[in-house]
């Protein structure tokens, strides 16, 4: 797993495919290649996928005894893209990775092609208080022994033993405490954006998305049948073909939105050489296939994921 040093952390990050930029970020006590494991071997065919640790998480090392704020994950986010040099770039996150996502689409709305949120409200209940309860290690060791070793698993080779018993608590009380967004922010992010939740998701009522949806000014909405928090693993086909038809339906505004990112940085570099025009395929290779290559987008939808990346490698409804 590579590293980049980027505001003061060594982000660790694994990084597949070729292609436009795709930045995938997790959910809160787990790493990307657990969440979005039923995604990359089909996304990474079209998109150069970014997963970063989130700090605290993985091998992104970070102690939560010095604290822990969701500010500070967007601010990675902004280091991260930096280092890594992507001006503009599609945006995928899911419960505290969507979080960090709507915060930097609000700072930043101009760098993303597109934003998908998964799992999340900007209403703080019932989130806190799920959080409050499921973050708890005393409760994990009496309930959830499975989770607990999946927590050592994921984290105490890069944070140090048990170092996650402080990290539950830190990030529920962030939940508890963090500014919310209000309708002014969101109406900031003027992109495609695609907000998804389970129907029976305990962290985000429908509602709550369908609320979110409506102040997101290209909103569009997915509510997944008898699905719970972990859309991603617990439905990965209806997922993955509904983000993939997604990324297809948005390719011509993914296009402009982009070259209007590149035009502006090249009259910034005055004596560089204008930039080529980017085709929709450039900018979005799920775009429709070209009629000289009939079935390609069916094939690449429908091939099946590699066995050592099952679906179901996940630990449970987390946030």
């Amino acid at each position: 797993m590579p590293t980049i040093r980027a505001n003061g952390l060594d982000i660790a990050y694994d990084v597949h495919g070729a292609g436009p930029p795709l930045v995938l970020l997790h959910g809160a006590t787990s790493i990307g290649r657990s969440d979005f494991a039923a995604q990359v071997p089909l996304f990474s065919r079209a998109f150069h996928c970014y997963l970063p640790d989130a700090r605290g998480h993985g091998r992104t090392r970070w102690d939560a005894v010095a604290g822990f704020r969701y500010d500070w994950l967007v601010d990675d986010l902004e280091a991260f893209v930096e280092a890594i040099g992507l001006e503009t770039f599609h945006l995928v996150g899911f419960s505290m990775g969507a979080m960090t996502g709507l915060q930097y689409a609000v700072r930043h709305p101009e760098r993303l092609r597109t934003l998908t949120v998964v799992g999340i409200t900007t209403q703080r209940e019932p989130r806190a208080s799920v959080a409050r309860r499921l973050m708890d290690p005393a409760r994990a060791d009496r309930e959830e022994p499975a989770w607990v070793v999946e927590l050592g698993r994921r984290h105490d080779e890069g944070q140090g033993v048990d170092a996650w018993r402080r990290l539950l608590p830190a990030i529920a009380a962030d939940v508890a405490v963090q500014p919310l967004l209000t309708p002014r922010d969101l109406r900031r992010i003027d992109g495609p954006a695609l907000v998804v939740c389970g129907d029976r998701d305990p962290f985000v009522p429908v509602d709550h998305a369908w609320g979110l949806r409506r102040q997101l000014p290209d909103g569009r909405l997915l509510v997944v049948p008898d699905c719970g928090h972990e859309v991603m693993s617990r439905k990965p086909s209806l997922f993955n073909e509904a983000l993939a038809g997604y990324f297809r339906s948005t390719a011509t505004v993914a296009e402009r939105r982009a070259e209007a990112v590149h035009a502006g940085a090249a009259a910034d570099r005055v004596a560089a050489p204008a930039p080529r025009r980017p085709s929709i395929a450039d900018e979005n290779p799920l775009a429709e296939a070209p009629a000289a290559d009939p079935g390609t987008d069916r094939e690449w939808l429908t091939a099946p994921a590699p066995p050592h990346l099952s679906p179901t490698d996940h630990g449970g409804d987390r946030p």
